[in-house]
């Protein structure tokens, strides 16, 4: 007996696929569909191969502009005069009972902001004057000022935003969007993660694949040099050589895929011919030299402070053009407890120009009407002050605050020139139309043509979703 016999007798699989055919391999396949589970019963050769949505999808594409650490909605999109009468004073208990705060006493003196807001574009949308640029794309994007979370501290509102849960090790959004959707690009990642700033709390579990396979994880890319780290081959090794050796690995985990049939096989070799083609396509991607002065310009590519974000916004539309999934930009940090007033004219002056330029550059190309652009943290900030260091002069900023806050959306089937909810006077509480991160994610999946409660991943006996057992589609979102 030779060992390639000895193995054929002794691999379960090898016997039901050669002895168990005809009614008993119909049935079991019947069984598995009824069930939902037959894409587990046969790996897809290519788990990025572009998937059909259930219903006719609005948006094919997804930009999130994660601004970690909770940007101050009272600062930038929710105007509240009414807090220079409470400057400096304590609010009523019966407004800060059993609230929930990370550093600082309910009863913290109010911090009236300084910004000055106007109206814009000819829906009237008002925001600061720290962000210009965002406010000339105001008929374009959906305010949403009644934003609120269960997390009160970075990581687990981290974590909820994305995942849809506080709990570290489930799939993020990207993942679940390319789990769902797959990726129209041959060349690069269908989920990609571009960073700039101070580095954010959570780190990689914003962009996990969680328990499902880790082809649909997000890839990290760099804005400068090789896109990815360890991507070009050592001194001394040719692309014919090296396809050569990705072959043989291929052969060599094909075999084992069969006789397995594990998912995470098929996500390996994906990942190895990926990263082969990459080598081509990622300096291209990053090579702007066929980019208009005008576009560069619009942007901030070759200026200061705006390079870094407006490089990674550039990026973020070519990577969209050649069919990148989900893109998420972090940029961090917004975690203005000390110096709000300096702290955050610093990140606006950094990504307000080239945020309001992705808008404008997705829509003058056509682009904007599949691609859905989302902006905001994990939650927002307090109207009460924070003093770290009361010796020094204009100290004052803003704890963490989850139960009210601001992000905005743009393109991708929302409608925009629109503000979507409100808070009260204090930018306490929210009045109406409230918008919980589920809310938010449910959203998203249903512009990109999904029933939230319906994509799902069996895992440890039960069936798990991005939205968790929560969330429902904000219609006043909706074009």
């Amino acid at each position: 007996m030779t060992l390639e016999e000895f193995r054929k007798i002794q691999s379960r699989r090898n016997f039901f696929k050669e002895c168990a055919g005809g009614l008993g391999t119909i049935a079991l396949a019947n069984l598995l569909e009824k069930d939902g589970y037959a894409a587990s019963a046969q790996p897809s050769a290519n788990p990025l191969a572009p998937k059909i949505p259930p219903f006719a999808p609005k948006a094919k594409n997804v930009i999130f502009l994660f601004m970690e650490g909770g940007p101050s909605q009272l600062d930038l999109f929710d105007p509240k005069p009414e807090l220079k009468k409470w400057n400096g004073k304590p609010l009523p208990e019966s407004i800060t009972k059993n609230l929930q705060l990370a550093f600082i006493k309910p009863t913290a003196a109010v911090l009236a902001s300084q910004r000055d807001f106007q109206k814009h574009g000819q829906c009237g949308m008002e925001i600061s004057d720290y962000l210009p640029h965002i406010a000339s794309c105001a008929d374009d994007i959906c305010l949403i000022r009644s934003m609120h979370t269960d997390a009160f501290n970075h990581h687990p509102g981290q974590l909820l935003l994305f995942s849809g849960t506080t709990q570290v090790g489930r799939p993020t959004m990207g993942a679940w969007v390319v789990y769902g959707l797959g990726s129209e690009s041959q060349n690069l990642p269908g989920f990609v993660v571009l960073s700039s700033g101070v580095g954010t709390s959570g780190g990689a579990s914003n962009f996990s694949s969680g328990f499902l396979p880790s082809t649909y994880q997000g890839t990290m890319f760099r804005n400068s040099g090789d896109p990815i780290l360890y991507l070009s081959n050592p001194a001394g090794i040719t692309a014919a050589k090296q396809r050569l050796d990705l072959d043989a690995i291929r052969d060599l985990n094909s075999q084992h895929l069969e006789s397995t049939g594990d998912r995470e096989i098929a996500s390996r070799i994906a990942s190895y011919e990926l990263a082969f083609r990459m080598q081509t396509a990622g300096p291209e991607l990053l090579d702007f030299s066929k980019e208009t002065p005008e576009t560069l310009e619009m942007y901030g590519v070759n200026k200061e402070p705006t390079r870094p974000y407006a490089t990674n916004c550039l990026l973020a539309r070519r990577m969209v053009e050649r069919g990148v999934r989900f893109v998420m930009l972090m940029h961090a940090s917004w975690d203005d407890h000390t110096n709000i007033n300096t702290k955050l004219k610093k990140n606006c002056d950094i990504t307000d120009q080239p945020a309001a330029a992705l808008i404008k550059d997705l829509k003058r190309r056509g682009l904007l009407e599949s691609t859905l652009v989302v902006w905001g943290g994990e939650f927002g900030r307090t109207p009460m002050c924070e003093i770290r260091k009361p010796e020094e002069a204009d100290n004052a900023g803003r704890d963490h605050h989850p139960v009210a806050y601001s992000m905005w959306m743009a393109g991708g089937g929302i409608k925009g020139g629109q503000v979507v909810g409100s808070t009260d006077d204090l930018c306490f509480n929210i009045l109406e139309d409230k918008v919980h991160v589920h809310d938010l994610q449910a959203t998203i999946l249903n512009r990109l043509g999904f029933d939230h409660t319906r994509l799902t991943y069996h895992y440890m006996g039960r069936d798990f979703r991005l939205t968790d057992v929560e969330g429902t589609v904000v219609k006043k979102l909706l074009a």
